[in-house]
């Protein structure tokens, strides 16, 4: 597998760019809407602390372990979310896919499937792993939900397993997509995208 390096990827919907501190008031500006940092199983971050988010996200990609993007609605041109690559392992040919949040007024649409769509292909395709995991808090049922649909499979739950902002513990499930499994679930993201249109 590739090393993941910073790059745009482009969808019909949605471009994906790479996260900058410039994208600080774009970043407020989305999880603004909805005043997403009160949902304690998300990590969308508070309006005051969004810079922490950013440095922390660019100090991850500094050291290799994660990739991160701000997620432009192509019709608005706006900032609407983030994402992120994740516990990036070379050696393995596995990333996760996670940090991933939008305004509210975007939530249930296209824009998800496409962002996911994107960060898939580019992780099978140009990067050449062959697992894709993805995570969420156990009490996040809209997560788990929207995480099936893609068509991952569920691997199963690591107790007591995380901090949520709140200082309490969280459970987390973890389901992941294998290189096998792709070309299924790309044409199965491909017909949402199209019954969406």
């Amino acid at each position: 597998m590739k090393k993941p390096e910073p790059v745009t990827l482009y969808g019909r919907h949605v471009r994906l760019e790479p996260l900058h501190a410039e994208h600080e008031p774009d970043l407020q500006e989305a999880a603004s809407d909805g005043s997403l940092w009160h949902l304690r199983v998300t990590s969308v971050p508070e309006p005051d602390q969004t810079a922490i988010y950013i440095a922390n996200a660019l100090m991850g990609q500094h050291d290799g372990s994660m990739l991160p993007f701000v997620v432009r609605e192509n019709a608005s041109g706006r900032v609407v979310g983030c994402t992120r690559y994740h516990d990036i392992v070379v050696a393995i040919d596995r990333v996760e896919i996670g940090y991933t949040w939008y305004a509210q007024r975007v939530q249930r649409s296209a824009i998800n499937t496409e962002t996911k769509m994107l960060l898939l292909g580019h992780a099978f395709e140009a990067l050449g792993c062959q697992v894709v995991g993805l995570r969420t808090d156990h009490m996040n049922f809209t997560s788990q939900r929207a995480i099936e649909r893609l068509g991952a499979r569920k691997d199963g739950v690591l107790r007591h397993h995380a901090l949520r902002r709140d200082g309490t513990v969280r459970d987390t499930v973890m389901y992941s997509i294998t290189g096998a499994e792709w070309p299924d679930v790309k044409a199965h993201l491909a017909w949402q995208l199209e019954r969406s249109r």
